[in-house]
């Protein structure tokens, strides 16, 4: 079993799952982090892991999120569980444009925005250029049809905000 910290020094805890299970499919991951589940945890288990846990639940929760995943089963909070059950009963309003179209550095770009960092800052925790992180903003805004960074540097803090 693996349990991966979302939040590393080099690169994303989400490269490192989908790494993990391209090289051990039969690992059981489970990603423990600081990072909000409504926000991240979705992404996690498309990169390969078997569950998500928030470190503000991990101590009431943690040897159960262990055992599920270690039994094969997805391990997700209640309120997670009930998130992804009504977004497949749900019709999707808009694909094109949202935030799910985005690739999965680009979604840790919006979210840093959302935090308040700037492009230097983002770019050194990602361990990327300038070049590249202004780069990935130009896709962001192209994509969610943003005309300008002040404009997305609002709707990000909004979208954090709301989820």
């Amino acid at each position: 079993m693996a349990i991966v910290d979302l939040s590393l020094h080099t690169n994303s805890g989400l490269d490192l799952v989908r790494t993990l299970r391209q090289q051990h499919p039969d690992l059981a991951i489970l990603v423990l982090s600081m990072h909000d589940e409504a926000l991240f945890a979705e992404r996690a288990l498309r990169a390969g892991a078997n569950g998500y846990l928030m470190k503000l639940e991990a101590t009431e929760h943690i040897m159960s999120a262990i055992h599920e995943v270690l039994a094969g089963n997805v391990y997700l909070s209640a309120a997670m569980h009930g998130k992804l059950a009504r977004a497949l009963t749900v019709p999707r309003r808009d694909p094109a444009g949202s935030v799910a179209s985005l690739s999965e550095r680009e979604f840790e770009v919006l979210h840093l925005i959302g935090l308040g960092f700037g492009s230097r800052e983002i770019a050194r925790k990602l361990n990327r250029s300038i070049k590249t992180i202004e780069a990935h903003q130009a896709n962001i805004k192209e994509k969610l049809n943003i005309p300008s960074g002040k404009e997305l540097t609002r709707f990000a803090i909004q979208w954090i905000e709301n989820q």
